[in-house]
């Protein structure tokens, strides 16, 4: 139950001292005025640099050691590094300590940014998966152990295979196949698990990815957990990657400054979890369960539900997916209302359907304000017919066609619309969040992509990426 980098923290943040060292405000005395009318003081005098008693995040051998030993035991991991530029920085790490240039990594076609970030970086050659596909909800889910069988056959030459679990609707895949096809060929399992940082605590949750056996799982603590913005974890276990090359990794994507403001958080997110996470857990799974109840009793709305499909073997329960089409609305229009109306605000508004997050910090009266916005806004709009919205064009991996990494450092150009219909991008474009790219550079440019990100932006979407935000000309590689 120690919280060694918070207990060490506090000490510091009250000793009176005369400071000549960073930060430049000097434990608040410098700090704006309008800054402290936000936040107060007190937050200041804990932003500290470091000092011989805090340790190095870099070589730790004291309480940051002290901390991350306790979260490796909290979360069953064998190492754990705090990660302090969020998951991003995990998932490039995890390229980096697996691949090197030119070597093969299997990943899924909807992989988070960063993961073409450590393509780019590492040098690595992306063998791309489709995921299963439901037209229904227009949502991706997980890959098929069907599909990586194949294509572990087809590359026996792969160092590494990188999942997505859950999804960012809470969707799971086929996790402990896939981990035992992926051992089976001796080469390590590299797991997204941004949104599964919750899942070690509580049985009615899906089991984490540690548990299934993976070798390197990155969680962003921050999204479901207690810990500050921009603060995760990335834990290892096994023997297939060497723990030196993820610590050499993370110096190269890690600032040399980190905060202890957010390496606290993470300390004390993990007490919280160790302490009193399966109660918490407990009782944010009973409101997940009030409002999807709620929400399913209200006609024209449809709620995502546990189904036996490809790609999809289980949900987590505290993710609520609406789908809004039926009556009339897309879920930006959705998401803007709520917000304008009733200062409810979704984690994920997309063309058909939000998602809305049930964290240990929401209560009893969230839920019930969220019901009572969507039972009014059914009744404005009674009698709408449902929305005519594009499906999400299909990823079709073999329409990468070079890899990011060579698209990245090519000579490109821009052109309009029309003249860049069926050449090869040289950005990285996809609505945000979820921060999937619907164009990654050395991807092919196609008319649906075009025509899909139109209605996105139409629909007061964000798009991120692109040189041109108006979308009418595109950077693509020159030929």
């Amino acid at each position: 139950m120690d919280r060694p980098l918070v207990s060490i923290l506090q000490k510091l943040s009250q000793r009176v001292e005369t400071a000549f060292y960073a930060p430049g405000h000097k434990k608040g005395q410098g700090i704006a005025s309008s800054l402290v009318e936000l936040l107060g003081g007190k937050v200041f005098q804990a932003d500290l640099p470091e000092l011989p008693e805090l340790d190095n995040l870099f070589a730790p051998s004291t309480v940051i050691q002290k901390a991350q030993e306790l979260a490796a035991e909290t979360f069953g991991a064998q190492k754990t590094w705090f990660l302090i530029n969020g998951s991003t920085c995990g998932v490039i790490a995890s390229i980096l300590a697996t691949c090197r240039p030119g070597d093969k990594i299997i990943l899924p076609r909807n992989s988070h940014q960063a993961a073409i970030s450590g393509l780019i970086l590492s040098g690595a050659l992306p063998i791309f998966l489709d995921p299963d596909y439901d037209p229904a909800w227009d949502l991706a889910y997980s890959i098929s152990p069907d599909a990586l069988n194949s294509a572990l056959e087809a590359h026996r030459d792969t160092q590494a295979v990188l999942i997505t679990y859950p999804t960012y609707q809470g969707v799971t895949g086929h996790l402990k196949e896939i981990e035992q096809i992926t051992h089976s060929q001796g080469i390590p399992l590299i797991v997204d698990e941004a949104h599964g940082a919750h899942f070690a605590f509580h049985k009615n949750l899906p089991p984490s990815a540690l548990s299934l056996g993976a070798d390197l799982v990155v969680q962003s603590t921050h999204k479901v957990l207690g810990s500050l913005t921009q603060s995760s974890m990335l834990h290892l276990q096994g023997h297939r990657v060497d723990p030196d090359r993820v610590s050499r990794a993370l110096q190269l994507v890690q600032s040399t400054s980190p905060s202890y403001l957010l390496l606290a958080s993470l300390d004390a997110a993990r007490a919280q979890m160790a302490e009193e996470g399966e109660v918490l857990l407990s009782r944010t799974l009973e409101l997940a369960e009030l409002a999807r109840n709620s929400l399913k009793e209200i006609p024209g709305l449809s709620v995502l539900e546990k189904q036996n499909k490809k790609g999809f073997q289980d949900l987590d329960l505290t993710r609520l997916t609406v789908k809004v089409s039926e009556i009339g609305l897309t879920g930006f229009a959705v998401d803007q209302w709520l917000r304008d109306e009733f200062q409810v605000t979704a984690e994920l508004p997309n063309l058909r359907h939000l998602t809305f997050m049930i964290t240990i910090g929401n209560y009893y009266k969230d839920i019930e304000k969220l019901s009572q916005a969507f039972l009014r806004l059914v009744k404005i709009q009674e009698n709408s017919l449902p929305i005519e919205l594009p499906l999400l064009p299909p990823f079709e991996s073999n329409s990468v066609l070079v890899s990011p990494r060579e698209a990245f450092f090519s000579p490109t150009e821009m052109l309009d619309r029309e003249s860049s219909l069926g050449r090869i991008s040289a950005e990285l474009i996809c609505p945000y969040p979820p921060g999937i790219p619907l164009i990654m550079p050395g991807q092919k440019i196609t008319q649906l992509h075009l025509d899909y990100l139109s209605k996105v932006l139409q629909q007061e979407g964000i798009i991120t990426g692109c040189s041109d935000p108006s979308l009418d000309t595109f950077k693509v590689l020159l030929n």
